[in-house]
């Protein structure tokens, strides 16, 4: 299943971790935002949310990150990339 797939069907939860201001201007529908400086202490939080996660940003850098680090702990996710591409595939998905 691709990430699109994931994320049309519901089947995974998405995680945004872009700075709050950033994600007050603007995010996927049904985000959460967990910043990227507050992954490591938000591992337990991150552990027990619907897997798998599809992480996104503001160009896929730093969701590029956190897969890194949340996959060295088991933790199934992907790289979403910009949320407005996730968005663009949660609109197309209606």
């Amino acid at each position: 299943m691709n990430i699109e797939e994931l994320i049309n069907q519901g089947e995974a939860s998405i995680v945004d971790v872009r700075s709050p201001e950033e994600f007050r201007g603007g995010h996927a529908a049904n985000s959460v935002n967990i910043p990227l400086p507050e992954i490591p202490q938000r591992i337990e939080e991150l552990k027990a949310m619907k897997e798998p996660l599809v992480l996104c940003c503001a160009s896929g850098n730093r969701s590029g990150q956190a897969e890194q680090f949340l996959s060295s702990y088991g933790i199934a996710c992907y790289n979403g990339g910009s949320w407005i591409d996730v968005n663009s595939v949660q609109s197309k998905s209606v």
